[in-house]
């Protein structure tokens, strides 16, 4: 049954299917606030990382055809990849102790609306020379799945979309989905993101042309015939998904593990659960498959409403015996009103008279320079015109949202004074390991 509601807001597409069970559809809100379109069963949402179970299969089939090698290293395809002992396989599970390229695009100098494209990442992941995890480390890295899209192309001589469409896409029926690589193209049915604001709403998606892995359109409709034919592929003596060809292994959400584009969850034997989220310019995604065969997904345009936390409670309620359409509306609904406009503050792009400069610094890995700034006794990191304030985190070390600045030996923001310190570490969530050397005062 499907249940439609259209508030003058962004919106959340719904599908549950439960074996031996009609499918249960919700679509809530407009996919477009222009022109007042609502959300409906043919609309088309970015569900970004979701894609990357998708990239994986198409890798894995690739390699029961004798074409791909998974334990190869990446530098046998891709010969300006400069990390040794990295092999397809560790792309494919986030081992390859490669940093996020999107990560680093702050610090080489470009702003939320600039321009760049899959070449650009690709550029700043030619540029690593070393692991910046040890081996066997999980480290979330999209530039990895990029790479693995190039080491395809590489193989088969034509690109992800193309193979995406010619195994998976078209044998499937799924007619919405794609990956795109180029903002330009026409997506049929897409739906805006959105971010709410203090005085409306304001669009979410920024002109750069996404890596393909990280960029699947799809309605839920077609991801739920994905996860259909995800799960006839789940061999009874196998615990998850492709883990013969792609063991799974410890993630970044414990006891939560990963493998080929898939997070699992072990923690209900005989019926685990494979899944995987996405958050993109202002869309969220969620799609999960249970070794019972119960299948959800969620995707919205609404940058504050998550798509992952609606999952969540819509498998908690079904676990639970609480779960029926009236249920589905009020869990949708709550996700809506819980959603909250960010904070408006805005930060200045250039430092005042009452900064101090320190100096410029620059790193081997990343182009571009920062610099530090020390007033009224703390201390300030630059990056493309933004800064932030670094509160003290122990001796000689600094944090600020998403990142760790390390400086040898302790450091006083009170006494710096300029042409101190020579060199700093930095630590991005997905891109640690950055060494920075002073280069003036």
């Amino acid at each position: 049954m499907t249940h439609d509601a259209a508030p003058q807001t962004p919106g959340l597409a719904v599908l549950v299917q439960r074996p031996g069970a009609a499918d249960t559809r919700l679509h809530h809100g407009l996919a477009n606030l222009e022109l007042s379109v609502p959300v409906g069963p043919g609309t088309t949402f970015d569900a970004g990382s979701v894609g990357k179970q998708i990239t994986a299969h198409v890798a894995v089939l690739s390699a029961r055809r004798g074409l791909l090698g998974l334990d190869r290293p990446v530098s046998a395809y891709l010969p300006r990849f400069r990390i040794p002992s990295v092999t397809v396989a560790d792309l494919i599970r986030h081992q390859g102790g490669v940093r996020d390229a999107e990560s680093l695009l702050s610090l080489a100098g470009l702003r939320d609306l600039d321009h760049y494209t899959s070449h650009d990442l690709l550029e700043l992941a030619y540029r690593q020379t070393r692991r910046c995890v040890a081996p066997g480390r999980f480290l979330y890295s999209n530039t990895g799945y990029l790479l693995l899209a190039a080491v395809l192309h590489t193989v088969h001589g034509t690109d992800l979309a193309q193979l995406a469409r010619r195994w998976v896409f078209g044998p499937l029926g799924m007619t919405s989905a794609r990956f795109v690589a180029d903002p330009r193209q026409v997506v049929p049915g897409a739906a805006s993101s959105y971010l709410p604001t203090a005085d409306g709403w304001a669009h979410g998606r920024r002109p750069v042309a996404l890596p393909g892995p990280g960029s699947l359109w799809c309605s839920t409709t077609d991801l739920g015939r994905w996860l259909t034919r995800l799960g006839e592929t789940w061999p009874a003596a196998h615990r998850f998904v492709h883990d013969r060809e792609v063991p799974y292994g410890p993630a970044d959400h414990r006891p939560c593990l990963y493998g080929p584009g898939l997070y699992a969850d072990p923690r209900r034997p005989g019926d685990e659960t494979v899944f995987h989220y996405g958050h993109e310019q202002g869309f969220s995604a969620a799609a999960l498959l249970t070794r019972s065969g119960l299948r959800v997904v969620c995707l919205a345009n609404h940058a504050a409403v998550h798509a992952d936390h609606a999952a969540d409670r819509i498998v908690r309620a079904l676990r639970n015996g609480e779960f029926d359409d009236e249920k589905l509306r009020r869990i949708v609904a709550d996700v809506h009103r819980r959603a909250r406009p960010p904070d408006a503050g805005g930060k200045p792009a250039e430092p005042g008279s009452d900064h101090t400069e320190l100096g410029t610094y620059t790193c081997a890995d990343v182009p571009g320079a920062l610099r530090l700034t020390v007033a009224d006794g703390r201390l300030f990191l630059w990056r493309r015109g933004t800064r932030d304030r670094l509160a003290p985190d122990g001796p000689g070390a600094f944090r600020a949202d998403g990142l760790r600045l390390v400086a040898p030996g302790p450091v006083d923001p009170a006494t710096l004074r300029p042409g101190r310190p020579e060199r700093f570490t930095l630590h991005l969530d997905r891109a640690p390991g950055l060494r920075y050397h002073r280069t003036s005062s």
